[in-house]
């Protein structure tokens, strides 16, 4: 037990794990500062380049990295588990007119998110604060997904951000009857897509640019 990190003069195993344990905390701790720093350094350059930002948010296994990979044309790690995604992975999205979006995917939520879980991702989750829309993506064949739409809504209001604008997204849409797939995007007011399609996207893309981009020239008639 000699040497560096080693117990010391006296010491039991349970005090040197203890300590070893505040040592990784406190070298932790300063890795999360680190990266907070960073954030604020990235919203910054965004804030002065102008560049709106659209943050992707759902339930666990929704398909939101699925989404982001499809909408980006990128390779975004995706896997049916749970908090696959547990970093944030920041892409742009190029619309014409020069035009361009950074969209964000972030961690999968899950009911009742314990407060443990949302210290532990705090960093993926500040991501949010800074976004301009909110793409929420739900599996629409998914038996419970009314439910899952519910508890992503209290996370968010937990958060304080719920009062950012939101955009509800029906992923999956082919998994289930094209006509339910339509009733159920009228009920809820959402945008049905395929993250598997890129055909889907068009009504998708459409919002995103009139609610980005109110102003634009294309819409002022519209």
């Amino acid at each position: 037990m000699g040497g560096i990190g080693g117990r010391g003069p006296g010491e039991t195993k349970l005090e040197t794990d203890r300590r070893r344990i505040r040592d990784r905390i406190t070298r932790l701790e300063k890795q999360l500062g680190s990266l907070a720093t960073g954030r604020m350094q990235r919203r910054k350059k965004r804030v002065k380049a102008g560049v709106p930002i659209a943050s992707i948010v759902g339930y666990t296994n929704a398909g939101k990295s699925t989404l982001l990979n499809a909408l980006t044309q990128s390779e975004v790690f995706t896997e049916n588990l749970l908090f696959a995604t547990l970093d944030t992975s920041t892409r742009r999205l190029r619309f014409p007119q020069e035009r361009e979006v950074i969209i964000t995917d972030t961690v999968g939520f899950i009911r009742a998110l314990p407060k443990s879980l949302i210290g532990a991702f705090r960093a993926t989750l500040e991501e949010l604060e800074d976004a301009d829309l909110l793409l929420h993506v739900v599996d629409i064949s998914n038996p419970r997904f009314e439910e899952q739409i519910l508890a992503v809504n209290r996370i968010l209001s937990d958060l304080k951000i719920d009062s950012t604008e939101c955009l509800l997204v029906f992923n999956k849409t082919d998994r289930i009857d094209p006509q339910e797939a339509e009733a159920l995007c009228r009920r809820f007011g959402a945008i049905g897509v395929s993250a598997l399609n890129r055909k889907s996207f068009e009504e998708l893309l459409g919002a995103l640019r009139m609610r980005l981009w109110p102003e634009a020239p294309e819409f002022l008639d519209s």
